[in-house]
Parts: structure tokens; C-alpha cells; sequence
């Protein structure tokens, strides 16, 4: 780096870059070439890029966009989705701070973005190296696999419902499970809910053939739909079968609906209405209400609490009409939920810098397949975290502190996870090679972790009766 001379002739350069640049102020002033950002070191590059993302972030929310822009120009020189785990990460943040300043002029971010997708093999072929090159997703089957044959121990019809049914993996290792008991294979039924009709074809194909191959009865019900739009009645369940059901990374998506409430009160107290309804009528079946409360006015009066229930309350109580034995939940143990960008950002941060890491030490520097699981699968969550408000901001990560009392007030019941289901996935974990995967069990529930960071959490509930 080029020195900077006082008029003494004394030289005003600080011992380090790192001292240099805490001590400048990013602006617009600050025109003159930046050679010298390519000599920082690699910590130091990785703590400046820290710095530029913050800074920026800063500005796009005070619509400095000359400031941003030149922080933006900065990061460039620095970022690079080919570098070292910070380098890749920053870059795809920087695209997403880049998308959020090109959304105040929606005209310019549509035709940028217009020609943007992904086919549907592609996107099943990035989450299967992810699931093949990371160990959570199979941490995440194993621990809810056990849970659900704990559950229907004894049961002779079982009936599945998974919210995102895009890896037909979890269930074929169910289908083994269920053919291997002494009494012989109960009837499976899945209802797979899914955006996208190939995805689900291709899941049916694969589980039917592996069940003929057991001899275990067997019937896939597909329901194309976003999950938000989910009918339940689309899902069939049948008087004497035991459901199970499970969301993998998925009810967060349902908080995105929140931000349209306002907008649409009639519509969700209806929604609301009808499921506390069915609810209702539930728990007259079971004897565990009188008739008199549920009548029409309670249901309807105006002062009644489930008025203003959201969209997240009226699907969780649309799935514990279904009356599971069990229902399996895993989410991401992170706050990308926060009211401000700042928010998100921060906690972002922190969240991928690990995936990032994880990914560097499980696959060469040059790995195609590593480029393609952080620009297909961890860059598009990125986006979307830092660029989109309102309901088109699906990945709205909340940590399991927040999901407990949300569950237990639609009427769920935390249930333990086995001693057997966790033995399973700390081997499992041996047998990988991802060394800095960890593995914790607190309050029942299981947290998956790299190096400290907690990533995921798995937990497993049951209806319970309400008061």
C-alpha cells in the first residue's frame, strides 16, 4: 500500500490495513483506487468485508445509495464466489444488497430478473448434493424416522404427511424400517405436499418401487400446491389411520403470510373462524368439549381471541385437526426474521459463514459441486433473507424458543426424543467426515451444530388436551 506523507515528510501510514481502514470513514471522498485491498491478508480481508457488508447494509436502509454504491465497489475487489469461505459468502450478500437497492426501481429488477430460474431437475440435483455432501439433512431423517416408528409402534395403517416431500431418501429408509418388524409391515400411506407436480412424480416412482421391493402395501397421494394455499382436505386422511406428520425446514415459509394480515383481515379471521371450528368439533368427537362451546356465537363473537389469529395459527390448528400421533418439526436455528435489515444481516452473517465453512472443509476449493450448493440452494436463501420484504420473503428462520409456545398454544405437546434416536445420530455423525459437526440434545429436543454455532434443531410433538 502506497505511503501517505505529512508535510514533515513523516510517514502517516498506520502498522496495519486493519488499523487503516477502523480508522477511515467509507464515503464517496474516498475515490482513489484500492490496490492495496488485495494485499490484505486473508483474516484481514475476511474482517473488511465484515466491515464494507455492514456499512452498506447501513446505507441501503437510509437510501444513501452513493455510499452503498461504493461500498458495493469495494466488496467487489474483495468478494469473489471461487475465494475462501468469506470471499464466496460476501459475494452472494453482495448480490442480494445489490437486488434490494435495484427493487426501489421495480421496472430495472424485473428485467434484470426475468430470465432467472432454475429447471426442476437442476434444483432436485443441487438439494441432493446437498443432502449427499452435508450431514444435517440426514441427521435431521434419521432422528424424525425413529420418532415416527416410535409413534406408530403397533399401528397397522400409517399415514405420512410431509409438507415438503422433495427427498424420497427419508422415507425409503422408512419403508426398510417398517418392512423389518416382527409383526409384519403396516399399510403406508404419504400424502406429499410440493409446488412443483415433477418433483412429486419422481418421488412416487421411486417409493413405489421400493416398496414392491419390500412387499410393504404402499399408496402415494401428491398434492401440488404452495403450502400456504394447503387444503386440508387434500390430504385424505381416513378414520383408523395413524398420522404422522412432517415439516422439514418448512413452517417458516408460513410466516411470510403475516405481512398481508392487515391487508386482508376478513379473509384470515374467516380462516381463523373455520379452523377453530373444526378444531372444535374435534374436540367434541373426542368428549373432550361440551357442544355448547362451540356454538355459532362463540365462534363468531367479535371478542373472541381467534378473530385475530394469523395464517401460521390457522394451519397449525388445521394440523392438529388432523389429530397426529406425532408430528415431527425441524427449522433453522437462527433469527432471519428480525424487523429491520440490519437485523437479518447480522444474524446471517454469523448463520452462513458457518454453512460456508462447513462446506470449505468437506469439498476442494475448486469443487463444482460446492459452487453449485452455495449459488443454487445457500445463495438464493441470502437473497431472499437480505432482498425481499413483504410476502415474497419466504425465509423468515426463527430459532425453537419461538416456535415452543407457537406450537404448544395450537394444541401440540413436546415429546422427548428418544435415547435410541440420538444414539443413531451421534453414529451416524461418526461415520462422516464433516469433523466439525456437533450434536446436542437439550429439553428433549435435537440441536445440530458446527463447530459452536447452532444450525438446526429437530423436535417432535403430539396432540395434547387444551384447556
Amino acid at each position: 500500500m502506497a505511503g501517505m506523507v505529512q508535510d514533515d515528510g513523516s510517514s502517516s501510514v498506520p502498522s496495519s490495513p486493519l488499523q487503516f481502514f477502523s480508522l477511515m470513514s467509507i464515503s464517496p471522498g474516498l475515490s482513489s483506487p484500492y490496490a492495496w485491498l488485495r494485499e490484505l491478508k486473508s483474516e484481514e480481508r475476511g474482517l473488511y468485508l465484515i466491515k464494507l457488508l455492514l456499512s452498506c447494509a447501513n446505507f441501503v436502509s437510509a437510501g444513501n445509495l452513493d455510499h452503498a454504491n461504493l461500498c458495493l465497489e469495494q466488496i467487489s475487489l474483495l468478494a469473489s464466489p471461487d475465494g475462501d469461505p468469506m470471499q464466496r459468502m460476501a459475494s452472494y450478500f453482495t448480490e442480494a444488497l445489490a437486488g434490494r437497492i435495484l427493487r426501489s426501481w421495480p421496472g430495472i429488477y424485473r428485467a434484470l430478473n426475468s430470465t432467472k430460474f432454475s429447471p426442476v431437475s437442476e434444483t432436485i440435483f443441487v438439494r441432493r448434493l446437498f443432502f449427499d455432501l452435508c450431514p444435517f439433512l440426514k441427521l435431521v431423517f434419521v432422528v424424525a424416522n425413529q420418532a415416527i416408528l416410535e409413534a406408530m409402534e403397533g399401528e397397522k395403517v400409517i399415514h405420512i404427511v410431509d409438507l415438503h416431500c422433495a427427498e424420497p431418501l427419508q422415507w425409503i429408509a422408512l419403508l426398510q424400517a417398517l418392512s423389518a418388524r416382527p409383526e409384519g409391515p403396516p399399510h403406508l400411506r404419504v400424502t406429499g405436499i410440493h409446488n412443483q407436480k415433477e418433483v412429486l412424480d419422481q418421488t412416487a416412482v421411486r417409493l413405489t418401487e421400493e416398496a414392491e421391493k419390500l412387499d410393504v402395501p404402499f399408496q402415494f397421494n401428491p398434492v401440488v400446491c404452495e403450502l400456504d394455499r394447503l387444503d386440508p382436505d387434500c390430504l385424505r386422511v381416513k378414520t383408523g389411520e395413524a398420522v404422522a406428520i412432517c415439516s422439514v425446514f418448512q413452517l417458516h415459509t408460513l410466516l411470510a403470510s403475516e405481512d398481508d394480515s392487515s391487508r386482508r383481515p376478513a379473509a384470515a379471521a374467516a380462516a381463523a373462524k373455520i379452523a377453530n371450528y373444526q378444531k372444535m368439533m374435534q374436540l367434541n368427537h373426542r368428549g373432550l368439549v361440551e357442544p355448547k362451546e362451540f356454538c355459532s356465537d362463540s365462534a363468531s363473537s367479535p371478542s373472541s381471541p381467534v378473530m385475530g389469529s394469523s395464517r401460521m395459527e390457522s394451519f397449525l390448528n388445521s394440523l392438529w385437526g388432523l389429530s397426529p400421533k406425532i408430528m415431527v418439526v425441524a427449522e433453522q436455528e437462527s433469527n432471519h426474521n428480525g424487523p429491520s435489515l440490519m437485523d437479518r444481516l447480522l444474524e446471517a452473517l454469523h448463520f452462513y459463514a458457518s454453512l460456508f465453512d462447513c462446506l470449505d472443509s468437506s469439498m476442494p476449493r475448486a469443487s463444482m459441486d460446492r459452487m453449485k450448493i452455495e449459488k443454487k440452494l445457500l445463495g438464493e436463501e441470502i437473497k431472499n433473507i437480505i432482498t425481499c420484504e413483504g410476502a415474497e420473503r419466504k425465509e423468515r428462520h426463527e430459532k425453537l424458543q419461538k416456535w415452543i409456545p407457537r406450537l404448544e398454544s395450537a394444541g401440540f405437546g413436546r415429546v422427548g426424543l428418544s435415547y435410541y434416536g440420538v444414539l443413531q445420530a451421534r453414529r451416524l455423525l461418526q461415520s462422516c467426515t464433516c469433523e466439525g459437526c456437533k450434536i446436542k440434545e437439550e429439553g428433549g429436543c435435537l440441536t445440530i451444530c458446527w463447530q459452536d454455532r447452532a444450525l438446526y434443531t429437530v423436535s417432535a410433538w403430539r396432540c395434547r388436551r387444551l384447556d
